[in-house]
């Protein structure tokens, strides 16, 4: 099992940055992948950024290219997701996931949140305009 736990939410103003943290524990050796999803008032989650644990490539929403960052330290078996110039329609609770072992010979999308195994409690982010 693997427990995550992010932190760094809080309410800004449109413009400002933030930058959100999930701590991972447990059997970290076992991950594959990681995500940022978010959820907004009446809408439904959504992949914000995900990134392979063991490194490589990333992904990012089109509404989000080139505002916000994912990275991970696998020392601390933290991921990190750097927002900046927030606008209100980031406003959302964002939760970090995480993928287990991937069975030889899948392919793992993780463009879906039913492609996670582990998830964080979520964090509030709020953007006045």
């Amino acid at each position: 099992q693997v427990q995550l736990v992010e932190s760094g939410g809080g309410l800004v103003q449109a413009g400002d940055s933030l930058r959100l943290s999930c701590a991972a524990s447990g059997r970290t050796f076992s991950l594959y992948g990681m995500g940022w999803f978010r959820q907004g008032p009446g809408k439904e989650r959504g992949l914000v950024a995900k990134v392979y644990w063991n490194g490589g490539s990333t992904y990012y929403a089109d509404s989000v290219k080139g505002r916000f960052t994912i990275s991970r330290d696998s020392v601390k078996n933290t991921v990190y997701l750097q927002m900046n110039s927030l606008e209100p329609g980031d406003t959302a609770v964002y939760f970090c996931a995480g993928r287990g072992p991937v069975p030889y010979g899948v392919r793992w999308y993780g463009m879906n949140a039913n492609e996670y195994d582990y998830w964080g409690q979520g964090t509030q982010v709020t953007v006045s305009s």
